[in-house]
C-alpha cells in the first residue's frame, strides 16, 4: 500500500523553506535557498503535463538515485540553516548604537539660583560613538557642528524656548529620531553701583528707578514700596514717595524656574523735599543762554523784551520747572532811594519796565521776594537775582 511519505516530505520542505524566509532578509541569498528547496511541480518532457514534485523525483527511480537526491536535499537544508544562523547573528545588535567613549555630564535646571532656593541638576553618564555622530536638528535647521555644539549671538532680552531632534543611524541601516527641548534666559549686561549715603527720593514728583534681578526676566520681577507708591513703567519703575522725613523701603521679589515669587532684596531710601530752584529771566530762544541768572552785564533791550521770570532745578541731576507766581523789582534811583515795584505773576509789569528803561549803563537792579510753586505744591521764596545793565 502507498505510504505517502513523499507527500509528507514535500510538506515538511515547504514549511521549512517558509520558516527560513522569515529569518534570511537578504533577497539574493533567499532566492538561492528557495531555488534549492523548491518543491514546484515539474513538466513531463515532451508534453505540457506536470507531475507532483515527489512523483517526478522518486517514482520509478532506483534506490541509489533516491539516496543521492535525499543526500543533496540534506545538504541544501544544512546550507539554508547556516544562512539563517548567519542572519540571526548579524541581526543580534543591528539596531544597537555602538559607543566607544563615556563622559560624565552635569545638566543643571538653571545656572542662576537665588539664596534660599534649591539648586537642581542631573548628573548623568553619557555614551557616545566618536566614529558615527548623530545628525542634529534645531527646529528644521541642521546643526553644522557634529559634536553637538549649539551656539549663536543673542539679540534681545527675555526668556526663550527651543526644540529639535537627533537622528541616529543604526547598524541595520534604520534611523531613529530622538526629540529634545530646552530654554534659556537673556539679560542685559549689568552691574549695580550705588552710593549708600545718596539713596534719596524726592517727595511730590515721579522718581524713575531701575530694578532688576540677575538671571530673571523683567516680567518675573515685582516690587513694592512703603511710604508711597511704586509702579512699573515699561522696563523701569516710577516711585512717588509720600511723607518727607520718613524712609521709603523698596522690596524686590522674583520668581525663578516657575516657582512662587519670593523677596530677594530690599533698599531703604531717604525721602526729602525738592531743593529750592534757581530763578532766571527767560530771554526766549533755546539753549542755556536763554536763562539769565544774573551776575553778568546784559542789555536793557534784552531785559525789557524778556518773556518774564522762570524758575527751575537744572543742576544736571534734576530738571524740574517751577511756576513763578510773583516777584518785586528794587531799582536804586539817582537819590539813592529804593524804588520797589510789584508783579503779581511771572511777567514784568509796565511800571517795572518803565523803571528799568530809566537805568543807565553800569547801573543795576534786583529782583527779590520771588515766589514759585513746584510740582509738589509747596510755595518757595527764592534768592534774589542781581541784574547789571550793559
Amino acid at each position: 500500500p502507498s505510504t505517502l511519505r513523499g507527500e509528507q516530505l514535500r510538506g515538511q520542505i515547504d514549511a521549512y523553506r517558509d520558516f527560513i524566509s522569515t529569518i534570511v532578509t537578504d533577497t539574493t541569498k533567499m532566492s538561492g535557498i528557495a531555488a534549492s528547496l523548491s518543491t514546484d511541480e515539474e513538466p513531463i518532457k515532451g508534453s505540457g503535463v506536470k507531475r507532483l514534485w515527489e512523483v517526478a523525483k522518486f517514482e520509478n527511480q532506483p534506490v541509489v538515485a533516491a539516496v543521492t537526491l535525499l543526500t543533496k536535499l540534506e545538504n541544501d537544508v544544512r546550507f539554508a540553516e547556516g544562512e539563517a544562523l548567519s542572519a540571526l547573528l548579524a541581526n543580534v545588535d543591528a539596531g544597537d548604537v555602538r559607543v566607544n567613549e563615556l563622559n560624565a555630564f552635569v545638566i543643571p535646571q538653571s545656572r542662576f539660583v537665588m539664596r534660599g532656593e534649591k539648586y537642581s541638576a542631573n548628573i548623568v553618564l553619557a555614551a557616545v560613538d566618536t566614529t558615527a555622530r548623530p545628525t542634529i536638528f534645531v527646529g528644521q535647521e541642521q546643526l553644522p557642528d557634529s559634536h553637538g555644539l549649539y551656539e549663536f549671538t543673542t539679540s534681545r532680552t527675555g526668556s526663550f524656548d527651543y526644540s529639535g531632534h537627533l537622528e541616529v543611524t543604526h547598524g541595520d541601516g534604520t534611523v531613529t529620531s530622538h526629540p529634545f527641548s530646552s530654554s534659556y534666559v537673556v539679560m542685559e549686561p549689568s552691574a549695580t553701583v550705588s552710593a549708600t549715603m545718596m539713596n534719596v527720593l524726592y517727595a511730590g514728583i515721579d522718581n524713575p528707578i531701575s530694578i532688576s534681578v540677575p538671571g530673571v526676566p523683567n516680567g518675573n520681577v515685582s516690587a513694592s514700596m512703603t511710604n508711597g507708591s511704586l509702579v512699573r513703567n515699561g522696563d523701569s519703575w516710577i516711585a512717588r514717595p509720600g511723607k518727607v522725613g520718613e524712609d521709603a523701603v523698596v522690596t524686590v521679589s522674583a520668581s525663578m524656574n516657575g516657582g512662587a515669587s519670593r523677596p530677594v532684596s530690599s533698599m531703604t531710601f531717604r525721602v526729602r523735599s525738592l531743593p529750592d530752584p534757581t530763578a532766571y529771566i527767560n530771554l526766549g530762544g533755546g539753549g542755556g543762554n536763554s536763562r539769565y541768572k544774573g551776575g553778568r552785564p546784559i542789555s536793557k533791550a534784552a531785559i525789557t523784551s524778556a518773556k518774564g521770570l522762570g524758575a527751575a532745578i537744572d543742576d544736571g541731576v534734576l530738571d524740574i520747572d517751577f511756576k513763578v507766581t510773583g516777584f518785586e523789582t528794587v531799582v536804586i534811583d539817582g537819590m539813592g532811594n529804593n524804588m520797589i515795584e510789584q508783579s503779581a505773576g511771572s511777567q514784568f509789569s509796565s511800571r517795572q519796565i518803565e523803571a528799568i528803561k530809566r537805568l543807565n549803563r553800569g547801573k543795576r537792579f534786583y529782583i527779590s521776594r520771588i515766589k514759585a510753586v513746584g510740582p509738589d505744591g509747596s510755595e518757595r521764596i527764592l534768592s534774589p537775582v542781581e541784574v547789571i545793565i550793559n
